[in-house]
């Protein structure tokens, strides 16, 4: 099993050691790849897009052509899951807690819509026990980074990641056929299910 994070910017290597500590627990024989050029894309089993900023990861995958040809794969069955930026650069639809409506590059993949820095910025992020749908009942501590929420979600997407904010109930993970959109940082715990979860339930399925 060959497993790509895509490598611009944000959290690669803590993704990389994720990976590689799920493998081991799983018993899987398996290659995690850094992916920045679009030949790296190919013979690849799923791919992660990190946490980082999302405007700069974008551009940076359209400058090297890997934005269009992930795109494509994406489209085609490749596994994806999308943690923060990641999950914004699925969303076919995106806008910013501030700013209102973005301009960046989206690979638009996945029937959702994001807002980007739903909790606010840098000071306001959090850690939150949350119980995901399709893991286990025991609570995975989520840590929340100036953090996108998903507003929207429509098709075959389905929620399985719900938390209570502010009195309102926030989609905070999804998951639409070979697509998982996280709203939180799985590898910046010492918890692989999440991982494990990507590798066992939507790659290997």
């Amino acid at each position: 099993m060959r497993i790509g994070v895509l490598g611009f910017q944000g959290g690669v290597y803590e993704h990389v050691y994720m990976l590689k500590k799920s493998f081991h627990e799983l018993g899987i024989n398996g290659k995690v790849l850094i992916v920045k050029k679009p030949q790296q894309l190919h013979d690849l089993d799923g791919i992660i897009i990190p946490g980082g900023e999302s405007t700069t990861i974008s551009i940076l995958a359209r400058k090297t052509n890997v934005l269009e040809l992930l795109r494509e794969k994406i489209v085609e069955g490749l596994p994806v899951m999308g943690v923060c930026a990641g999950a914004i650069m699925l969303a076919k639809e995106v806008v910013d807690q501030v700013v209102g409506e973005t301009k960046q590059p989206l690979l638009g993949v996945m029937d959702i819509a994001v807002t980007r820095n739903y909790f606010g910025r840098q000071r306001e992020s959090f850690e939150l026990d949350i119980v995901l749908d399709e893991l286990d009942d025991k609570p995975f501590r989520a840590v929340f980074i100036r953090a996108p929420a998903i507003t929207k979600y429509w098709g075959a997407t389905k929620p399985i990641g719900i938390i209570n904010y502010n009195g309102e109930k926030v989609v905070v993970a999804a998951r639409e056929n070979n697509k998982l959109a996280l709203s939180f940082h799985p590898e910046l715990t010492s918890d692989t299910r999440i991982h494990r979860y990507f590798i066992e339930k939507i790659i290997k399925k």
